[in-house]
């Protein structure tokens, strides 16, 4: 019998999983206990392995795609076997593959099934698709002039249907949320269509004009996106707008020579304030397209000649300092944007959902403390001098912590809704950096370990997480978190609670500062340390007494072996 294999769940926190590998194909034998693929959850990639024996009848999912837990995936059965029906009784649709079967083979003495089952309205609908690739015409959308813009309207059409245009014209100004622009077509052509008239809407990726060879049909390019005019209303526009164009032309010839000038907006509008005719103005822009500078910096023909003529008589007056060289323009600098986008991993997604919920669902305050070294590290030094494992100071503050949480349940608790929930045992996650994101393996019952057990496991998890070999049951179960960047050389910072726990302690480098000891300001070694704390759980008193603890354990770090 079939049996369906689904999405598996392989953390607490998985709701979907991106399907990476396939290391079976359809047609294959399988046995149980064999990997049939790779999966990438929101915390590893994962070999996810059969739990039956049987032929592999059906694949549902393409490598690279995402499907949430328990989708069917796969089905397993006898070769041969018909599958489709243990998939349409767990939900899911039958595969193309066995749908495309039923349609070519014909039963015997019948027709197809497919002739059988289709609708007599689906096939007087059923006509010809027309190819549009063939059809000698451009679509010209409202582009996306700006991040934010949903919709442009067009404030000024430079053309009319029936009129000639080139790939760099500007066919109409569109005002924006933000400013008025122009929009270019990109195409030489005949203006077939326009869309919206001045003045009116248009949403972005929607048909505004249509450019291409004079008399083409350009109806089928309008049926898939509902203009805002017909092509008959198109028409009467260009027939309405024809017979009026004569008159125009006598009446402002100058105002339609300028239209036809390349001018940004802003340009347009300062020059006809100043009364300055846009055909005087020489264009600086690419392709002489005038820009406000142009405008500006504009001065008659009659004004520039006159100006050198004033000090032609005094050339015979008393001596002068030369004048000093205009200095030389900076060179114009062009950069090119660029950017890169790839989609958002599962382990990211699981990292942006469950830190928003915590910082928004959980209130957070945040107690800082500076903690003298100077001790810590001359323990250091003797410790690793007889351990069989080095010792970091990230080992002596997960040591430290373990201690302090003993004393002070309040810190090693979590919010359970209508109750709180005190930890007797001390669970300490590690934040540990990877390519995709942060994994968090938990150190269990770390107040009763030594510091070389500690270490030891510590640097066991981190290699893990580099390789992405953590299991599901190594990253569950902290009941406090640490977070370090000491390595990185930071000041200070704060953390996100990593929930369900109730605060996470941010641990930053150990800075060389002066100190005052014994009345006296000399070298010392301070670390900051920051607790994040949930105040649904623990109170400003509280969370500074753990710090506290915390200080007097690693300023006398002998306290630790008691």
């Amino acid at each position: 019998m079939a049996e369906l294999v689904k999405m598996p769940k392989m953390s607490d926190t998985m709701t979907e999983g991106v399907l990476a590998k396939w290391h079976k194909k359809v047609g294959d034998k399988v046995k149980s206990g064999d990997v049939l693929a790779e999966i990438e959850t929101d915390k590893a990639t994962m070999d996810f392995e059969s739990y039956q024996d049987g032929t592999l009848l059906y694949i549902g999912v393409e490598e690279g795609q995402a499907v949430p837990v328990d989708a069917i995936i796969a089905v397993l059965g006898a070769a041969g076997e018909d599958y489709k029906a243990a998939i349409a009784a767990g939900g899911a649709a039958a595969p193309k593959e066995a749908v495309a079967a039923e349609t070519t083979v014909p039963a015997k003495g019948k027709t197809a099934k497919v002739a059988e089952d289709k609708k007599p309205q689906e096939a007087v609908e059923a006509k010809p698709k027309v190819d549009k690739a063939s059809i000698p015409a451009t679509v010209i959308r409202m582009p996306a002039l700006s991040d934010t813009m949903t919709e442009g309207v067009i404030n000024k059409w430079n053309f009319k249907v029936g009129d000639t245009v080139k790939s760099d014209d500007s066919l109409a100004d569109v005002e924006t949320d933000k400013a008025t622009m122009e929009v270019v077509g990109y195409e030489a052509g005949t203006l077939l269509y326009i869309g919206p008239k001045e003045g009116e809407a248009a949403p972005v990726n929607g048909i505004i004009a249509i450019v291409g060879k004079a008399g083409t049909d350009i109806t089928a390019l309008l049926d898939d996106d509902a203009p805002v005019a017909t092509a008959t209303e198109s028409t009467e526009v260009a027939a309405a707008e024809s017979s009026t164009s004569s008159e125009e032309a006598a009446t402002d010839t100058e105002e339609a020579d300028e239209s036809r000038i390349k001018a940004s907006p802003l340009a347009r509008k300062i020059a006809k304030e100043r009364g300055i005719s846009l055909t005087l103005i020489k264009g600086s822009a690419e392709g002489g397209r005038i820009i406000k500078k142009d405008v500006e910096e504009y001065v008659p023909a009659a004004k520039a000649a006159a100006a050198p003529a004033v000090p032609a008589e005094t050339t015979t007056a008393a001596p002068q300092a030369p004048a000093k060289p205009a200095p030389a323009p900076l060179p114009p600098y062009t950069g090119e944007e660029k950017f890169t986008e790839k989609p958002v991993s599962q382990m990211r997604k699981a990292i942006s959902r469950r830190l928003s919920e915590s910082l928004f669902t959980a209130p957070h305050f945040y107690v800082t403390m500076s903690i003298d070294m100077d001790q810590a590290i001359a323990a250091r030094t003797r410790i690793n001098e007889v351990a069989p494992v080095k010792i970091s100071f990230n080992d002596f503050v997960l040591k430290a912590c373990a201690v302090a949480l003993k004393q002070h349940p309040a810190i090693n608790s979590s919010f359970q809704g209508d109750k709180i929930r005190f930890n007797e045992h001390v669970n300490i996650g590690v934040a540990v950096a990877v390519d995709e994101g942060l994994l968090v393996p938990v150190i269990k019952f770390a107040d009763g370990k030594s510091l070389s057990r500690i270490s030891a496991e510590v640097k066991d998890f981190a290699g893990k997480a580099k390789s992405k070999k953590l299991q599901p049951n190594e990253m569950e179960g902290s009941t406090f978190t640490i977070s370090n960047l000491g390595m990185f050389g930071v000041d200070e910072f704060t953390a996100i609670i990593n929930t369900p726990n109730a605060c996470i302690l941010a641990v930053a480098g150990i800075q060389q500062v002066p100190v005052v000891k014994n009345g006296a300001v000399v070298p010392g070694n301070v670390m900051k340390v920051t607790l994040s704390c949930d105040h649904r759980v623990v109170d400003g008193a509280t969370g500074a007494s753990f710090l506290q603890t915390l200080k007097s354990l690693l300023e006398e770090p002998v306290r630790l072996l008691l």
